[in-house]
């Protein structure tokens, strides 16, 4: 199959900051697809464009995108409260849909630039939605991104986390052990390019939670990130307001298009999910000289231990 051709100034950012070689894209993922074949406890994606996603996050280091394949479904095989059963027309997923948790807005920061990503955990009621749940959305989006978005794949995300609304109720839910899993899953458990997390609207009660899910971060994650609270001109600085849904006084998109949208991606690919299920890692399966499994990721005891998988 074809690989999908990325526009000139997405296939310029891709040699001069992926060293990217359409010549080489070919063998590259021939070269990772015989050696994921080769693995007794990964059962993985196989498909052209999905593998070169991997390739891309790597740099086309094809012993680093070893690493990151594995990694990648090491994790998701260890949350299942967010990654089993993703049924894109789950009625709660729908329902957090619908009520706006999660968004990819429609135009990246600039052309050739980062996606833009909106997080409302606020809009959630903590009494009825569980926190895992409200990742769900927003894991779905994200995966069909990696197929489908090449402005997501080469030039990464931005978000935007707007803590509007957000109770003692929603912070009961962020334990340590679920900071760490989104610490890892957002950071070494991520094949995008993380190039801010930008906060807004921050409650009083954010900056105990914020600085225990520091601890859990490596230094670049925590170098970008970026606390606004109410300041939205400071936000400005980093995402124009024009780049914004009409909802902040911006261009970009609308909720209710947003929303339209999103439930259509669902219904149109809910076989590709389905399909997801047969996909992880076996650790009954694994290499004993494996460095990649859940003890040596949260530890025998539930400790967390930072990986450094560029």
């Amino acid at each position: 199959m074809p690989f999908r051709p990325l526009p000139p100034i997405l296939a310029k950012k891709a040699k001069e900051e992926l060293n990217e070689d359409p010549a080489r894209n070919e063998e590259d993922v021939r070269i990772l697809r015989e050696w994921i074949q080769k693995q007794p406890h990964i059962k993985a994606r196989l498909d052209d464009q999905f593998l070169l996603t991997f390739v891309r996050a790597s740099k086309h280091s094809l012993e680093r995108a070893k690493k990151k394949i594995d990694l990648f479904y090491t994790i998701r095989t260890a949350i299942p409260e967010v990654f089993k059963n993703r049924v894109p027309d789950d009625p709660r997923i729908i329902e957090l849909v619908r009520l706006g948790v999660f968004f990819f807005l429609p135009k990246p920061l600039y052309e050739g630039g980062p996606r833009v990503c909106l997080i409302r955990p606020g809009v959630s009621n903590p009494e009825k939605h569980r926190i895992y749940d409200c990742v769900r959305p927003g894991t779905i989006v994200h995966d069909l991104g990696l197929v489908n978005d090449d402005d997501l794949v080469v030039s990464g995300v931005v978000e935007i986390i707007d803590l509007s609304n957000v109770t003692m109720g929603h912070f009961l839910q962020f334990d340590a052990m679920f900071m760490k899993k989104m610490a890892l899953l957002g950071g070494e458990g991520s094949t995008l390019r993380h190039k801010g997390t930008h906060f807004i609207n921050v409650p009083p009660t954010f900056e105990t939670v914020y600085n225990i899910f520091k601890t859990f971060m490596n230094e670049k994650q925590k170098s970008r990130l970026y606390v606004h609270g109410k300041n939205f001109e400071s936000l400005y600085e980093h995402i124009p307001q024009k780049m914004l849904p009409k909802e902040y006084g911006g261009e970009n998109g609308s909720f209710s298009q947003m929303i339209a949208d999103m439930e259509k991606q669902f219904t149109d690919n809910k076989a590709y999910f389905v399909e997801e299920n047969i996909y992880g890692t076996n650790e009954a399966l694994r290499p004993a000289d494996s460095k990649f499994n859940p003890e040596a990721l949260f530890g025998v005891d539930g400790t967390f231990r930072k990986l450094e998988v560029d």
